[in-house]
């Protein structure tokens, strides 16, 4: 991913307050009227010929979901779901070491295609990787929990 691809956090105290503010207004207006258009006015609130912006809802919700990041500082960072990772990117995405994951793509848990001598994992089957991972995980814990209960450990 290039330096040109990265969004900057925002950085003051006003941005991000206007962030807060824009992410609220746009989801209290889907929320109240599933509204479907934006209307852009200039800063005395004229919106006589101003450009009005008609978008999804699911497009609404994301800008929201941006501003709201942004005004929490975060970074934001966007991949296509075509995109292919490599296997550093792909363990960075899962938050585990790059053997591990290796493991996983050639024991088949994970398919994954060769460039080269190079290993490319798309970024939507990572995504389906990493739900099953987290199922597995949450069908773990419920039968330790079950299991605790049972032998009247008090969880």
């Amino acid at each position: 991913m290039s330096r040109a691809d990265l969004i900057e956090p925002v950085l003051s105290d006003e941005e991000a307050e206007l962030a807060k503010q824009a992410s609220r207004c746009i989801m209290t207006a889907l929320d109240h009227a599933r509204a479907k258009k934006i209307i852009l006015t200039d800063e005395t609130e004229n919106t006589n010929g101003a450009p009005v912006l008609e978008l999804p809802p699911q497009t609404l919700r994301l800008f929201a979901q941006i501003l709201s990041m942004m005004s929490q500082r975060k970074m934001i960072s966007l991949i296509h779901q075509k995109h292919e990772l490599s296997t550093q990117e792909a363990a960075a995405c899962l938050n585990v070491s790059r053997p591990f994951l290796i493991k996983q793509l050639e024991s088949g848990k994970i398919p994954f295609k060769k460039v080269g001598r190079h290993r490319r994992v798309e970024f939507e089957v990572l995504l389906k990787f990493k739900k099953t991972m987290e199922q597995e995980s949450e069908s773990a814990l419920q039968d330790l929990a079950t299991q605790a209960q049972e032998l009247g450990l008090g969880y």
